[in-house]
């Protein structure tokens, strides 16, 4: 089941509101965290984390509807909206913390350099509404999921 991009970005913001020892994700850090959540969970279950499309943008992957519903924040940190996070299913749960505490830990900017070196933003011509297909994600992120067993 697809789920709305604005809830998992809610669900990632409510992380980072969790852990006292961060500071609130900025709105480019949650922008690199959604694409690596939608890759991931594209390589693992061969289905869609969100059916929003993800863009290649100067900075990175972007989630155009999330950029905007958050753009008001700049480059401060972003306090989630909701209470009470979308749940995912447990295996689904499980995938995204483990791509949160792999990723997670790293800077806006680390985040963005890390996508820039790799291939679905590499081989997508950078501007808005230019998009990074899911087929070229699920590919390179299956390669990453393989390269770990």
């Amino acid at each position: 089941m697809a789920y709305k991009a604005l809830d998992i970005a809610n669900k990632l913001l409510a992380m980072a509101s969790r852990n006292t020892c961060e500071e609130l994700m900025s709105n480019l850090k949650l922008q690199k965290l959604l694409y690596y959540q939608q890759g991931f969970h594209l390589a693992m279950f061969g289905t869609s984390l969100f059916d929003e499309e993800i863009e290649a943008w100067m900075y990175g992957p972007v989630v155009p509807s999330v950029y905007s519903h958050f753009k008001s924040h700049g480059n401060n940190g972003i306090m989630p909206e909701i209470d009470e996070p979308v749940t995912l299913t447990d295996d689904e749960e499980s995938l995204f913390a483990e791509v949160y505490d792999i990723y997670g830990r790293y800077s806006a900017y680390g985040l963005m350099n890390m996508t820039h070196s790799e291939m679905p933003w590499k081989s997508t011509q950078p501007g808005v509404g230019n998009i990074i297909t899911k087929e070229k994600m699920a590919e390179f992120f299956k390669t990453r999921i393989d390269g770990e067993n």
